[in-house]
């Protein structure tokens, strides 16, 4: 596939898939989710060891184009819970179950779909310029993409509930502060802070990663025991893979280690 909506490049073990309709702040449509389905089947069956997640422009992603699903006096109603169903639930899906570090780079503006999929990434930064959004309120909707499975879990009800219902403009630099992403960043380090994450998470221990993000996803609905017994489980496998004799070796030798991802 040919893709006109994102840009998709892979090296080095880094995946990157940058949204590429800068003149429509990069909004979602149809066509753009094709693209971007098809390149992560490319992340998923191929050589990456990181996947890095950013916008073209001045704005990361601004949800969906609604100008593709326009509606006219007297016209039908639309489906949006096949819209998310087909498109957004997927997504969110697909992230979250990456076997590898997701590193989300928010270059500006994320709003509505655009803000909950950035936080669907492992680790978010954002330029200090940028801003998130959750703007469903305003059209008599909720927030989508597990908005309001995320929002709360990282910001607190209160704080969530403030940003669904009221649709406030948040800054890069408080939303770091309220623990909804991991680093405000001057706009100037941006990129450079971005391709630094992205070389760290290439050469590092993958499959221990992996395991990290699935044991702390699972912990959102385990209880105690079975957090524990999930430790257990991912702890033995990992005791056995080359990364951890590497890992040790290494640290024994006083060495830098050459971790495989496997």
């Amino acid at each position: 596939m040919s893709y006109e909506n994102i840009v998709f490049d892979l090296d080095g073990g880094i995946a990157r898939i940058t949204f590429n309709r800068p003149d429509k702040l990069n909004s979602f449509t149809a066509a753009m989710h094709g693209e971007l389905a098809d390149a992560l089947t490319k992340v998923e069956s191929g050589q990456a060891r990181v996947l890095v997640l950013t916008g073209n422009g001045r704005g990361f992603c601004a949800g969906q184009d609604l100008s593709e699903r326009e509606m006219s006096a007297g016209s039908a109603p639309i489906d949006l819970g096949s819209t998310i169903e087909k498109y957004y639930a997927p997504l969110v899906r697909r992230l979250r179950a990456l076997p590898m570090p997701v590193v989300v780079g928010v270059n500006g503006v994320a709003a509505g779909a655009g803000a909950n999929l950035a936080l669907a990434g492992d680790i978010v930064i954002a330029k200090q310029s940028a801003s998130f959004i959750q703007p469903f309120c305003r059209l008599g909707l909720l927030p989508d993409t597990g908005g309001t499975y995320v929002l709360p879990r990282l910001v607190g009800q209160a704080r969530a509930m403030g940003l669904s219902m009221l649709g406030d403009k948040l800054s890069a630099e408080k939303a770091e502060q309220w623990g909804l992403i991991w680093q405000c960043v001057p706009d100037d380090a941006f990129e450079a802070r971005l391709d630094e994450l992205a070389r760290h998470f290439a050469d590092a221990p993958t499959k221990g990663l992996a395991y990290t993000k699935r044991a702390l996803n699972r912990s959102l609905a385990n209880s105690l025991d079975e957090q524990l017994d999930l430790e257990r489980d991912l702890m033995r496998e990992l005791g056995a893979s080359h990364d951890y004799a590497e890992g040790v070796a290494a640290f024994l030798g006083k060495r830098q280690p050459a971790f495989k991802g496997k």
